[in-house]
């Protein structure tokens, strides 16, 4: 397993187009319990990393900061193809730029944002909380 992704291969090249132009990933920290928790999470990847935006009451902003072990996926295909699973070290970035203040992400997410009718100055106020998750093994086919 590694901790990059090889654009050369076809399953590198496939998960980073993916991670690109999805906009729904699923995140699982650990609670104080030990149980995992999955909560679906809007992403961004850049620089070798996700970033995520944060709830401000999100439980997972605690377990990212006590348990910063945390796996991400994508949805697989309708017949279990298509998996790109990341395990990874989370860290909440307090110095972190509001998605406002980040081109792509308000890229990725501005029709989105539109349709539930929010603005990116309340996405600010809500989800103030930047998380990065570097990688630590991939698993992609």
């Amino acid at each position: 397993m590694s901790t990059t992704l090889d654009p050369s291969t076809p399953a590198g090249a496939r998960a980073l187009e993916r991670l690109a132009t999805e906009q729904i990933g699923w995140l699982t920290t650990v609670n104080p319990d030990g149980v995992p928790q999955s909560s679906p999470i809007w992403f961004l990847w850049a620089d070798g990393e996700l970033r995520i935006y944060s709830h401000r009451r999100a439980p997972r902003n605690g377990n990212i900061a006590d348990r910063p072990g945390v796996s991400f996926n994508l949805n697989t295909d309708a017949t279990g193809d298509e998996v790109v699973t990341m395990e990874g070290t989370a860290r909440i970035d307090p110095a972190g730029r509001p998605a406002s203040a980040d081109p792509a992400y308000v890229a990725k997410y501005h029709d989105k944002v539109e349709a539930y009718g929010w603005t990116f100055a309340w996405f600010d106020g809500e989800y103030p909380v930047v998380v990065r998750v570097t990688p630590t093994r991939w698993r992609v086919t």
